[in-house]
């Protein structure tokens, strides 16, 4: 299994946008910080949608009164927690479903971004 780490996706985006790496890293780092922040702070819970792409959640768990520890059989008591959730968005989960044998052989598929928003005329 392929395990990709920040800087690969700072390479990545980097090359698709033609930006210099050090400036990509500096956002990326922002836009992780945004989340990780909007989701420690969830007053008890959040959600963070992001279009095309899939979900973030925080949610509450409830307390269990009656766990037990396997090793000395002694009933505990399990608080409520917070827990994350990430659920894929619609072209994320149909990309995912689609059986192994039709998935492209290469790497890294070719992106399509959106246009660049056309410069403003200029006057003479």
């Amino acid at each position: 299994m392929k395990t990709y780490i920040k800087r690969d996706l700072v390479d990545r985006v980097g090359d698709l946008t033609g930006q210099r790496h050090h400036e990509v890293a500096r956002t990326v780092d922002a836009l992780f910080l945004a989340l990780r922040e909007w989701m420690e702070n969830a007053n008890p819970e959040c959600r963070v949608e992001i279009r095309d792409f899939g979900v973030f959640e925080v949610k509450t768990t409830k307390p269990k009164s009656q766990a037990r520890n396997p090793r000395t059989n002694e009933v505990v008591y399990v608080p409520a927690r917070r827990k994350t959730h990430f659920r894929p968005g619609k072209q994320l989960k149909e990309a995912l479903h689609r059986p192994l044998a039709e998935q492209p052989a290469q790497a890294h598929m070719p992106v399509h971004l959106p246009p660049e928003p056309p410069a403003a005329a200029q006057e003479l």
